[in-house]
């Protein structure tokens, strides 16, 4: 089943196109990402503990 999310922001990283990576929530606190850039994005799923271990590697440490 398809979880609905909402309040879907823009990485701070997009370009100014419009082409972009979202993140979104669903009411579980699922974390969904989808690309713009297609028309019928698949929407990769993460646990709000797989999301947190995310961000925590990819984001800068400086």
């Amino acid at each position: 089943m398809t979880k609905n999310f909402y309040g879907w922001r823009k990485s701070r990283h997009s370009e100014p196109n419009g082409g972009c990576v979202e993140a979104g929530r669903a009411t579980d606190g699922t974390v969904g990402v989808r690309d713009t850039k297609l028309d019928d994005s698949p929407i990769l799923e993460f646990t709000p503990a797989e999301w947190k271990r995310l961000l925590g590697r990819i984001r800068p440490t400086a």
